[in-house]
């Protein structure tokens, strides 16, 4: 396997990750990602799907660059424009318009309050419509630790927005 495979086979499970940790795209830690793969290509035992490897190598490199230094300012959230346009609603006229608006507000403001293990989890799930197993393979825990955080993460935000519901 080249690097054009590498690149060409997991362009999108990388962003979908890099964006699911930092909320944003990151060229720069895509890059990085795929010269790792292709140094530890090598490494690699083929008991896992790739995908599923490499995407623990794409959210291990967006942790540590969130961590990092020049970043400890900037927190992880998610893009509020993008997160309130992906929460669709069937109703037409302006006001429902702006009432829907107004509404996914509170619910990103609500998600982006979350500890980041809860947001991370509850972004995958719910915003993504990755699978359980999915989830577990990337966050590289057991699938009761995901659908726990899951659990608290949604009494969390069923809480906080108790008022809506």
């Amino acid at each position: 396997m080249n690097i054009k495979d590498i690149i060409d086979n997991n362009k999108n499970n990388v962003k979908k990750v890099i964006r699911l940790v930092l909320g944003e795209e990151n060229e720069d830690i895509e890059q990085e990602v795929y010269i790792k793969a292709w140094q530890k290509k090598n490494q690699y035992n083929e008991c896992g799907k790739f995908t599923g490897w490499i995407g623990t190598i794409a959210k291990n490199f967006s942790k540590d660059y969130a961590k990092s230094s020049q970043n400890k300012v900037k927190k992880i959230s998610t893009s509020d424009e993008e997160t309130v346009n992906s929460i669709k609603d069937k109703s037409d006229n302006p006001e429902s318009a702006l009432l829907r608006k107004e509404r996914q507000k509170r619910i990103v403001k609500a998600i982006n309050s979350l500890k980041p293990k809860f947001k991370e989890v509850i972004m995958m799930y719910e915003i993504d419509g990755l699978s359980y197993e999915y989830i577990a393979h990337v966050l590289n825990c057991p699938i009761g630790t995901v659908k726990s955080r899951l659990f608290n993460a949604k009494q969390q935000l069923a809480e906080m927005l108790k008022d809506m519901i």
